[in-house]
């Protein structure tokens, strides 16, 4: 029970003039005064429903927490269509008030996080083992859905480096993209279906609270393991290395760096490493000074045109400087034909698809609300999760791979001043208009500076404030986000996950299973009474133990809560004893925090009352809340306690049940 606004003055001048002896044991029992007599409130049960009232609330608060047909109440059906639109089609609703300001605002962001997303999109396709193409490819269609479906005003959309990674990753294990390309594509391409299903699915039924097992102390790991084995595999493009492993480790990466020496090339490690300098000095720059967001923001696009522009004046001096080569000109192709939905690597591509769709899902969702939260307006969530899940059904069938919001180009998007979605079809018009000319601009572009932007980008991902965060504050968390991290740089990228998974899932059933049990006192002259460990100046009350449990009671916890409770009494008759104190006679249990309760927690509190009395001990029951109470009261075990044992606050349980205790005249 928390301190009312009128006490806190009061409570800190209180605390301020305490002394030592505030600490020594009250000898007094809480009283009223002589003249006022106790007043004792019943705990009532809460109003009756049946059974179908109670699934219905229940399943409201769980699936619709936000009420989403609010709007709807009380409209003609001329309104509720339109209202019914707007919430498919979000394009609908903002698009009525869009006026020439605003999209010129839009189209000076979309052409900022196009030059970032054009290389970007061929650098992350290589990534995950695919034609550069199609990395352009996926920076065209899925801009388009999301400005129609999106929710968010300055997600901008496209391939990412985590996903890509990931997709690579895992199914290169299974299928080399060199030796059977097209079966490649096609895994690749049934793996995006795959997680634009799942993704729709979630937002369809509203289950987006599944991802939220992916704690954040989880992403902090993963992010930077992963930033780290995707940096340490451009090393294979900055040093010109031809021969390199496939692997994602650590230790294989490195060994294969060394056992390579040969292959070095010395004018690829010139170039690669003198305009990586270049990209993390402009990257700096926008960090110091974010209103020059637009040079870090521009120095991709200048690479790659600067490089492009030397290889070809120097490309007969510069054999050992490998380029993309041909890329082919024109729109998406389709590539429904090539969905792969039987055969022997149909489970690999699905389980690719989830994992992959569960990481863009957050990353995209967690970007789109960090933006939002700046420009305080709302983006919902399962909204989103129908927006990304059917780009990437769209963008399946339309040669292009996974794709979410990215953090980079919407930092750029939102810094460049995006008004609405429509900075997302400014990027796609640019896109656009490379795939249909400027594509024989990019035959001489170096692979070394593919890695370069590769590099850049996902060393924003490492962050080791939020890693320093997590230790001060929970080193559980802080466990979880190291186990990430070593399990995907040492293991794998899926088996490191899957161990950071772990560790929250072991984190969530210690807090349910060992919840934490809280010895009260009396905060003198007050009825209020808090933690002895918290609240220095609080006191025992003599013959009393009051407990207060700061959890539901489920069959997951009740036996160790009767252990615990039982061995709080056992301390405190040790210590009644070496002090020659009252002796204890009553146990109150505060139930105020207790959520929720199952059979299994109700006869545990029978069993302890019946262990208690054989001890001649008092047991009573604090303010359970409506549920609580109304399971007790079906229960029967109401019958057994006595309405006697059932008090509103701790304060009027001491003072009746110490009334009671005095001789009477």
């Amino acid at each position: 029970m928390g301190l009312n606004s009128n006490r806190v003055e009061d409570f800190f001048t209180h605390s301020a003039n305490t002394t030592v002896t505030s600490l020594k044991v009250s000898t007094e029992i809480p009283m009223p005064p002589p003249e006022e007599a106790v007043e004792v409130h019943n705990v009532c049960l809460p109003p009756k429903k049946t059974t179908f009232q109670k699934l219905k609330h229940r399943l409201s608060d769980i699936f619709f927490p936000d009420d989403p047909l609010h709007g709807f109440k009380n409209q003609t059906w001329c309104k509720k269509l339109v209202l019914g639109l707007q919430s498919l089609f979000p394009i609908c609703q903002w698009g009525l008030h869009y006026n020439l300001k605003l999209f010129r605002s839009d189209i000076i962001s979309g052409l900022t996080i196009a030059s970032l997303a054009i290389p970007q999109g061929i650098s992350y396709a290589k990534l995950a083992n695919l034609p550069p193409i199609v990395g352009l490819y996926s920076s065209f269609v899925p801009p388009l859905i999301y400005s129609v479906l999106g929710s968010s005003r300055h997600l901008a959309v496209g391939p990412v480096s985590i996903a890509s990674l990931v997709m690579g990753t895992m199914l290169s294990g299974s299928v080399s993209s060199t030796d059977d390309p097209i079966l490649y594509l096609q895994l690749a391409f049934t793996a995006t279906f795959f997680a634009g299903v799942f993704q729709a699915s979630l937002g369809l039924l509203r289950l987006g609270f599944l991802i939220d097992f992916l704690s954040n102390a989880t992403l902090v790991g993963f992010m930077a393991g992963a930033a780290v084995i995707v940096a340490l595999q451009q090393l294979k493009g900055l040093l010109g290395i031809v021969h390199f492993t496939g692997k994602m480790q650590f230790v294989p990466v490195m060994t294969s760096v060394f056992d390579h020496k040969d292959e070095w090339s010395w004018q690829t490690i010139v170039m690669g490493f003198g305009f990586l300098l270049f990209l993390l000095t402009t990257r700096q720059i926008s960090i110091k000074k974010p209103k020059l967001f637009w040079v870090s923001a521009a120095a991709p696009l200048t690479s790659v045109i600067l490089s492009t522009i030397l290889v070809f004046c120097i490309k007969s001096k510069a054999h050992g400087i490998s380029y993309i080569g041909h890329l082919p000109k024109g729109l998406n192709p389709p590539s429904l034909n090539m969905l792969y939905f039987n055969g022997q690597y149909l489970a690999l591509t699905i389980k690719t698809g989830l994992i992959t769709g569960i990481l863009s899902l957050t990353e995209g969702i967690a970007v789109g609300r960090t933006f939002a939260s700046l420009q305080n307006y709302q983006v919902d969530g399962n909204k989103e999760m129908m927006a990304i899940g059917l780009m990437n059904m769209a963008g399946s069938c339309t040669s292009c791979y996974v794709t979410t919001g990215s953090f980079s180009r919407s930092a750029v998007n939102y810094n460049a001043g995006a008004q609405t979605a429509v900075s997302n079809i400014v990027l796609a018009a640019a896109v656009l208009v490379t795939l249909l000319f400027l594509m024989p601009l990019f035959y001489y572009t170096p692979n070394v500076i593919l890695a370069a932007i590769i590099i850049t980008a996902v060393i924003g991902l490492i962050d080791y404030r939020a890693a320093y965060k997590l230790w001060k504050v929970d080193k559980l968390d802080f466990l979880a986000c190291m186990c990430s991290f070593f399990g995907v740089l040492f293991i794998s990228v899926p088996l490191g996950l899957a161990i950071a998974v772990g560790v929250s899932i072991f984190k969530i059933l210690l807090h349910v299973t060992r919840p934490n049990t809280v010895l009260l006192g009396n905060i003198p002259r007050t009825q209020i009474y808090q933690s002895l460990n918290r609240y220095k100046e609080a006191s025992r009350v003599p013959s009393f133990l009051i407990l207060a449990i700061e959890s539901p009671m489920y069959f997951a916890n009740s036996t160790y809560l009767q252990e615990r409770m039982l061995r709080w009494v056992r301390e405190e008759e040790e210590r009644i004893n070496e002090s020659h104190e009252s002796t204890l006679k009553c146990i109150i249990i505060d139930m105020t925090a207790v959520s929720a309760i199952d059979t299994s927690g109700i006869d545990m509190l029978c069993e302890l009352r019946k262990i208690l009395e054989k001890r001649s001990l008092q047991l009573v029951l604090v303010n359970p809340v409506g549920s609580v109470m109304e399971k007790m009261h079906k229960s029967k075990i109401l019958e057994s306690f006595g309405m006697s044992s059932m008090y509103l606050t701790v304060g009027e349980a001491v003072g009746d049940i110490a009334a009671s205790w005095k001789p009477q005249p």
